[in-house]
């Protein structure tokens, strides 16, 4: 294949899919909205969550602007040193436009998917009072809009400013003059998950325990002052969140491969620096796929057809990864030597596996048809404290299979990449940015089951408040218990890409300090100010997670109070016959969450700068600053990955033992307990605490690990002494 079209084609792809994605929007948008009574919660969720969005991009705009001056008078004042130098007059204007566009491109994806689920919600509603494929379907493709675009708008923004700095020809710096798309990209997407994590948690944690453990009120019940607050934090949180963290991931993992392909130009050309990009463009096509491929049985599973819908897109991703290995990673002149490219496919396949692994090992943790889950019910008969217990052990156990996982997609794609290219330097570490690939290769459609999630719940909370029959809720109750489910394994999935991309970055890095200095760097933990810089990376973690979930509950608190006061203000609440004051739990919570959420964020930011810097000035013997802040990456990254690991999926295993109890399936000495039963109120504690951790916590340390990366990429000049 002609390496001078693959740009083109690359773009071609992400320009078509974003033309798929407004198709999908126009058929989710054009579907019915149901009765009049529905209309009206369904415009109070989507008024709320445009107004929060508006305030917290406003907030992150005022920051992201600070970071871009700093970003900018940092690299117009070491204009002269080496690496900064060899990039040409301009560098520093060129690092902080792709920082803005990688910000801008951020705020947009994550603003898109949000549009279209806000709106898909009372769509979903309408189409579950006739037909349970059909809601399937809208809340499935309104997703899909979210994951098309995200992919989409990652690649035209690093393929668009390949191209426009020159790439083409100037190949060895532009990969990392666009390094900045990658940070600002990490940049929004923390402070945007952080934001809308603490909202629909504090949220849902006011709701749930002033209104169903307190009032004894079912959830989503119209009484409640918090439920509307409660739905809008669902799209807050779990698509323009999430939809800015899969941003970052793929964007930053985008760079990292490029970087890593510029010490293999001698062998591939071209090629490898464009392969993360057509590779990624062919796992559009697969979404696109898959996506049109679900249906459903009205008597089936939910579950059953996103999971097919999700094994044809792996399976044409396999087959797209597989041309473009073929295509691009072949030996280029007389220096190309010899390249076994069923390797090189090995590896992306791979990547593949244990994207596939990391959702199977989510469901296990998380589904209510396996142990896990039913453990927790089960210790819930003994009050919450027993299934307080019994969540922390479920959230402790969950860490050792993904960790497993890892460790071999990285042992084996990195023994991959030697055979493909002969034991060459740099040959294992590019199998292991391969596998990376194929793990995002159906990042698309991860993300549209991710989406699928608050779509189907906000389905759900609009169908009980509106009052309609039991049974149309009992099909959006089976859409919802699917979406915390695809919830959850979005977010096993998004740590398994994360450690995979942390370490392309943290490779990426040190061979930036390289260039720089021009001698390798090891990390040697033996030595003292280095072993520091490690430490603080794991505490860093901790107390960037103890922060997030403080945040949550101070928001929480002030929400609780809120209720309460409403309850006993006007008595007519809990006799339905006045209205509670949405609007009022709506505005306190906006206004907590942005407040709490800029001291996490900041710390995130600036703890890697602080060592640096400052460390580099403790030794004159090698680059201390530089290999402080590189065992900071590394031992941050491994705890980060526990932590992110145990949060995310005791979280979720928490949240459907208490669906396992509330669907009626749940029985002690052969009778049914359900809902307002004592173990259902010990499950809501358990949920209420698992709550911030999967939604809050968990998530944003996504961000957290890769964001160390990206800094720490493109600030490397400022650690040197």
């Amino acid at each position: 294949m002609d390496v001078g079209i693959v740009l083109p084609l690359v773009l071609l792809i992400s320009v078509l899919s974003l033309v798929v994605a407004a198709f999908l929007a126009r058929h989710v948008l054009s579907a019915d909205t149901g009765k009049p009574e529905m209309r009206l919660i369904s415009d109070a969720i989507r008024e709320g969550a445009e107004a929060f969005l508006r305030r917290q991009y406003r907030t992150i705009g005022i920051l992201a602007v600070i970071a871009a001056a700093v970003i900018f008078a940092f690299y117009f004042a070491n204009r002269d040193v080496k690496n900064i130098a060899e990039m040409g007059a301009g560098t520093a204007w060129k690092i902080t436009l792709s920082f803005v566009t990688g910000a801008l491109c951020s705020a947009i994806a994550g603003y898109i998917g949000m549009f279209v689920s806000i709106r898909a919600n009372i769509r979903a509603a309408a189409a579950a009072m006739t037909s349970l494929n059909k809601a399937l379907q809208i809340a499935l493709r309104g997703g899909a809009v979210s994951g098309l675009s995200v992919v989409s708008m990652s690649l035209l923004g690093v393929g668009g400013l390949f191209y426009l700095f020159g790439g083409m020809q100037d190949y060895r710096h532009v990969p990392l003059q666009i390094v900045g798309f990658g940070f600002g990209a990490s940049f929004v997407a923390l402070f945007a998950q952080l934001g809308g994590g603490i909202y629909t948690k504090a949220a849902d944690v006011g709701a749930d325990l002033v209104g169903k453990v307190e009032a004894g009120i079912p959830e989503d019940d119209p009484r409640n002052p918090a439920v509307i607050a409660d739905l809008v934090g669902d799209n807050v949180g779990d698509c323009a969140g999430r939809g800015a963290d899969l941003f970052e991931s793929t964007a930053a993992e985008n760079v990292g491969a490029m970087i890593l392909g510029i010490a293999l130009y001698p062998v591939f050309g071209l090629g490898g620096i464009l392969f993360p990009l057509l590779a990624r463009a062919f796992g559009l096509i697969a979404t696109i796929v898959g996506v049109f491929t679900v249906r459903c049985r009205e008597d089936e599973d939910p579950m059953r057809a996103l999971n097919r819908g999700y094994l044809v897109t792996t399976v044409v991703a396999m087959l797209g990864f597989a041309a473009a290995v073929y295509m691009l990673l072949r030996p280029v002149g007389a220096g190309g030597g010899t390249v076994h490219q069923g390797y090189l496919l090995g590896a992306g396949i791979i990547g593949i596996l244990t994207a596939f692994a990391f959702v199977l090992i989510t469901q296990y943790y998380t589904e209510y048809r396996y142990r896990p889950v039913r453990e927790i019910a089960e210790a819930s008969r003994t009050g919450p404290a027993t299934n307080i217990i019994s969540g922390l052990a479920v959230g402790l156990e969950c860490t050792g299979l993904p960790v497993l996982t890892v460790s071999t997609a990285l042992m084996a794609s990195y023994w991959c990449g030697k055979q493909a290219l002969g034991g060459m330097p740099g040959a294992g570490l590019y199998g292991t940015a391969i596998a990376t690939m194929g793990m995002l290769a159906p990042c698309a459609y991860i993300l549209a089951m991710d989406t699928f999630g608050p779509i189907t719940d906000n389905a759900g909370g609009i169908i009980e408040m509106s009052k309609q029959p039991e049974a149309i809720r009992r099909k959006t109750d089976r859409l919802d218990a699917v979406g915390n489910t695809t919830k959850a394994l979005t977010k096993g999935y998004a740590i398994g890409s994360a450690a995979l991309a942390a370490f392309l970055l943290f490779r990426a890095y040190l061979d930036e300090v390289m260039k720089i200095t021009g001698r390798e760097m090891g990390v040697d933990l033996t030595r003292v100010p280095v072993f520091v810089g490690g430490l603080l990376g794991a505490t860093l973690v901790f107390v960037f997670s103890a922060l997030a979930i403080k945040a949550v509950g101070k928001a929480a608190q002030v929400v609780i109070t809120e209720v309460r006061r409403q309850f006993k203000a006007n008595p007519g609440i809990m006799k339905g016959t006045a209205k509670p004051d949405y609007a009022r739990c709506v505005d306190i919570v906006t206004v907590a969450a942005l407040k709490e959420m800029v001291l996490p964020g900041f710390l995130a930011v600036l703890t890697p700068v602080a060592v640096g810097f400052g460390f580099k000035y403790l030794s004159d013997a090698g680059q201390i600053g530089a290999e402080s802040v590189a065992a900071l990456l590394m031992v941050g990254t491994i705890a980060g990955i526990l932590m992110a690991t145990f949060m995310n999926n005791g979280g979720g295993a928490w949240d459907n033992a208490k669906k396992y109890i509330e669907s009626g399936l749940f029985k002690v000495d052969g009778q049914v307990v359900g809902k307002r039963s004592e173990p259902h109120k010990a499950a809501v504690v358990g949920d209420t605490v698992g709550d911030p951790f999967k939604d809050t916590a968990g998530p944003s340390l996504h961000v957290l690990i890769k964001l160390l990366s990206t800094i720490t990429l493109v600030l490397a000049p400022l650690f040197i002494l």
